[in-house]
């Protein structure tokens, strides 16, 4: 679909899905900002709520987990088992969706189908299989059709596994942070704006991005040392192309680890994402500074379209081209720490097993002809975005596949602006973008698909039988139809 399309489409529809605006419940367990296993279980109460909040340094009004925003990190190693005790404290349904990680698709573990109505108390039951990689995942809500607006609300936390990974001695002698990178709109008595119809479509932005909750985040490398940097956009819309002006290496995507670090430049995370960097300690010492650069990922056209040259609603409006939008925007600054014994970099990594040497090594697991994804906007049964001409249903499998099986997706953007690729319960590796092979292996849960762009992936199907989904990860896309049900069945 080109541009005067989606415009005039767009035109013509209304209509936004409200956030549950409700008394605040001051009844939740006190703010703790890690929940960590122990003897091979974590356990824990987990309440979303309304709740007045620090922002960047001002008191806003969101929706938090356990009274946070984010909410807080939850840890465990590979093999643990997880209960949590949910509380729905929002006057709209909500659940909880753990992004990422592989387990159960169904029952009381990761089923997107599975509401949670409001004042309801749910248990959520499941165990890290033993041999997970260990890696950066998150948590956050998953009931069709309020996705975006309680991402945006600010409902989002980290989940670390510890895996092979983590036992590298590299690895365990250099301290972490862990970022999380969300951005909201708020007015100026720091209250939620909805989204006008237009932005809606488009997938809502702020006018404030937070990191960990504040403006700016303080980031601090042992001269001659290693800092470990992990990053997650927990944001609903916002792409993030991330620079630093330091060296960094690339260890890790979406929670797997690469075969090896790679040096990198700059890092373009779309919501979901998440990328893992070692810092190595060995410039001069100084401040070094963690910069979103901009990156249009389609609405700037769709704007001037709207409004000519310059045209558009501005930050005053609905937090829509906001200064990031044209400017870098500084969200940590780096300085050095004190002088330690030199650590080096890990010279290898505990990837996942390359399913294309997989395929080329054993024919016998055979590739099912591929299948392509294709991404578009138009109108189907009220549904504005669409995968292969269709608006998501939940009553209707879209895609059935055979566990024990390998298989090639190949999603294919005829629209004029990204969208980000997820498929929950399996990673999948990333073969090529727009028609070129990627450089070096890379398994991921996420991937961006630019405007008319391409990408083809290999997923396996071990295990876990059930019904599960795909969708774009612009969660306004997702909750306006960019969704369809994945059914993975025992062979015959």
């Amino acid at each position: 679909m080109d541009r005067r399309q989606f415009l005039t489409l767009t035109a013509g529809l209304s209509g936004a899905i409200a956030l549950g605006q409700c008394s605040t419940v001051g009844n939740g367990p006190p703010p703790r900002s890690t929940l960590t296993s122990a003897d091979g279980q974590l356990s824990l109460d987990l309440v979303a709520a309304p709740h007045a909040v620090s922002i960047g340094g001002r008191s806003a009004q969101l929706l938090t987990y356990n009274r946070q925003v984010p909410g807080p990190t939850l840890e465990v190693q590979a093999g643990d088992a997880v209960h949590i005790r949910f509380t729905n404290g929002l006057d709209t349904p909500t659940n909880l969706h753990f992004h990422g990680l592989h387990i159960p698709p169904t029952g009381e573990a990761d089923n997107p189908f599975r509401p949670v109505a409001p004042g309801e108390t749910v248990e959520y039951r499941f165990t890290v299989p033993a041999d997970h990689p260990g890696g950066l995942f998150w948590y956050h809500p998953h009931h069709h059709g309020r996705v975006a607006a309680q991402v945006f609300g600010g409902l989002a936390g980290a989940l670390i596994v510890r895996g092979a990974v983590d036992q590298l001695p590299e690895i365990q002698a250099a301290p972490e942070t862990v970022l999380v990178l969300q951005d909201f709109d708020l007015d100026r008595r720091g209250r939620l704006r909805e989204p006008m119809p237009m932005f809606r479509r488009w997938g809502r932005q702020g006018n404030v991005v937070a990191v960990n909750g504040n403006a700016t985040a303080a980031l601090t490398v042992p001269a001659n040392g290693l800092l470990r940097l992990r990053l997650l956009n927990a944001s609903a819309s916002h792409i993030y192309r991330l620079a630093l002006d330091h060296p960094w290496q690339l260890i890790g995507l979406d929670g797997h680890p690469l075969r090896q670090p790679q040096p990198w430049g700059d890092c373009l995370l779309a919501p979901g994402e998440r990328a893992e960097f070692l810092i190595p300690g060995t410039e001069a010492p100084g401040t070094y500074t963690l910069q979103s650069l901009p990156y249009d990922r389609g609405i700037a056209a769709m704007m001037q379209g709207m409004h000519g040259p310059g045209g558009g609603h501005g930050s005053g409006g609905h937090g829509y081209q906001s200064r990031w939008d044209t400017e870098a925007l500084p969200l940590a600054q780096l300085t050095y720490g004190p002088l330690v014994a030199k650590i080096a970099l890990p010279t290898a990594l505990p990837a996942p097993a390359d399913l294309a040497d997989a395929m080329v090594k054993d024919r016998s697991q055979g590739i099912i002809s591929q299948r392509e994804f294709i991404f578009d906007h138009g109108i189907h049964q009220g549904q504005f975005f669409l995968i292969n001409g269709q608006g998501f249903d939940p009553n209707c499998i879209d895609t059935t596949v055979t566990l024990g099986t390998v298989e090639d997706w190949r999603i294919v953007n005829k629209a004029g602006m990204d969208h980000p690729f997820h498929l929950h319960t399996n990673a999948f590796q990333v073969l090529r973008r727009n028609g070129e092979p990627e450089p070096f292996p890379v398994w991921k849960d996420t991937v961006n698909v630019p405007a008319y762009g391409s990408v083809d992936l290999r997923v396996a199907f071990r295990d876990f039988p059930g019904k599960t989904i795909y969708h774009c990860h612009i969660l306004d896309h997702e909750d306006q139809g960019m969704m369809a049900v994945l059914a993975m069945e025992p062979a015959a």
